[in-house]
């Protein structure tokens, strides 16, 4: 067995080097990773990139647009991941009844293709280039796991008990965590129960707005749905005698990141370049203040998971990767007038804060920004009980066209951060309402891609510098 793994190690570091001497000396990759925690708009995200890199006509800030020849697409280089389904994707948004895209459900991989003339003297005497650019979709749930190598089972289960008392949701759970007795000899029937109110009161939260949701494989269990590896919960930290319901609990949870979780790191998340972070900040600022600090917290945490920083190009020849772009990116800037997006985008970089700031002492470029990549809104002006309103209208889920006003967001990002690290109940000075739109009907020219708010400024961040 000793054996075996250290010639699968052998193999996998001579394969390794391969790959990286290839994208050096020839057609350069670049992998972006794409998550968000539930209703960012991965799916959405990721549609509109692509089609608007394939018809470019509406993404004047991507620096890199004229040097760009052609544009396409080929199969995924890994043939063990789900290809993102773009084309059923895009029909979804651009039917004659358009309607929102299946969320993230699992990993899936895409494969965009560029030719490119180089510019200068080098393009005079080179022809056009090939460059590579592989799109990686995960769920944001998966990504806050990363954060449980680092944790054993007691200090998982006492800062997730410490969570949800602070949560109304976990009421039923918590209510039965205390009937449970840890040091009873272990019964599946017991752990399945437990494990079931614990898995309800997570996407109880989720819903409610809350974040840090982890286990993620609870909220995504896919194919092992029911299986012992998702079958525990926290326990009051104590010593767990062999049999005893507690230490199976332990068994399953050292399990769970061994099978789970580091295959996930190993085989998809470490080789990414860049990485893109939508989050979904209205939504937590209509949550209120707890699903704002909630959020702040798992946003650090998230960047704690990545390995930011540089690499040098004897490392990349080797095949060493660290994420040196990292985008979070503030999504449904369509859902506000255009007047409110620099105060968007300043609540975005002040929840960021701790993560930007960790991430460029390791020597990653950080940047944030408020984006919409489908826009489903128009905007207009009311009048209202003698006061000017800036609104948006879009079309609503029965079909019917909708203005709408949120409120205003505060110009100092302090006014929501701050009562949110207090632990305030709601906010004092207002509510902040979202409404849910439905695309907009779309007459698409050949040479335009979707439209969007700064879904060119954020490609431009993200790849423009390799193409």
């Amino acid at each position: 067995m000793i054996i075996g793994n250290i010639a699968d190690r052998i193999v996998r570091g001579v394969e390794t080097v391969q790959e990286g001497v290839n994208e050096a000396l020839f057609e350069p990759v670049i992998r972006v990773g794409i998550t968000g925690l539930s209703r960012a708009g991965k799916t959405v995200f990721i549609t509109s990139l692509v089609a608007n890199l394939l018809d470019r006509g509406r993404m004047p800030q991507l620096g890199a647009s004229s040097a760009i020849t052609a544009a396409y697409l080929q199969p995924q280089p890994d043939d063990t991941v789900p290809r993102f389904d773009y084309e059923t994707h895009l029909a979804a948004l651009t039917a004659p009844v358009p309607h929102w895209p299946d969320s993230t459900r699992a990993v899936s991989e895409l494969r965009l293709s560029f030719k490119v003339q180089p510019t200068g003297i080098l393009g005079m005497v080179s022809g056009p280039r090939t460059i590579h650019l592989d799109i990686l979709d995960y769920p944001g749930e998966w990504l806050l796991d990363l954060g449980l190598m680092e944790k054993s089972y007691s200090e998982w289960s006492e800062s997730t008990i410490s969570a949800a008392k602070s949560r109304d949701q976990s009421a039923e759970f918590l209510t039965h965590l205390d009937a449970i007795d840890a040091h009873a000899k272990h019964d599946e029937q017991q752990a399945k129960s437990l494990a079931q109110s614990f898995t309800t009161y997570l996407k109880a939260a989720r819903e409610a707005g809350y974040s840090d949701c982890s286990p993620g494989r609870f909220l995504l269990p896919g194919e092992m749905e029911g299986s012992p590896v998702l079958t525990f919960a926290p326990l009051p930290s104590s010593e767990a005698k062999r049999g005893t319901l507690a230490r199976e609990f332990e068994r399953r949870y050292e399990a769970y990141k061994r099978e789970v979780v580091k295959p996930f790191f190993r085989d998809h998340f470490a080789k990414i370049d860049r990485q893109v972070v939508l989050v979904d900040a209205l939504g937590a600022i209509h949550a209120g203040p707890k699903a704002v600090e909630d959020l702040r917290r798992t946003l650090s945490d998230i960047l704690g998971a990545f390995r930011p920083g540089r690499v040098g190009r004897l490392l990349a020849l080797l095949g060493q990767r660290r994420v040196d772009r990292v985008l979070f990116a503030a999504s449904k800037a369509d859902h506000i007038h255009h007047s409110q997006h620099p105060r968007l985008t300043a609540i975005m970089e002040a929840l960021v804060r701790d993560a930007r700031d960790r991430a460029d002492f390791a020597g990653a470029t950080t940047s944030a920004m408020s984006i919409a990549a489908l826009r489903a809104t128009v905007e207009e002006t009311i009048d209202h009980n003698g006061e000017t309103l800036d609104c948006v209208r879009g079309r609503t889920s029965d079909g019917k066209q909708a203005a709408f006003y949120p409120g205003e967001l505060p110009q100092d990002p302090s006014h929501i951060l701050t009562p949110a690290r207090k632990g305030a109940e709601k906010w004092l000075d207002g509510d902040y309402e979202i409404m849910r739109f439905e695309p907009a009907r779309l007459t698409l020219k050949p040479v335009e891609g979707p439209p969007h708010i700064r879904l060119d400024r954020a490609a431009e961040f993200l790849i423009g510098d390799k193409l």
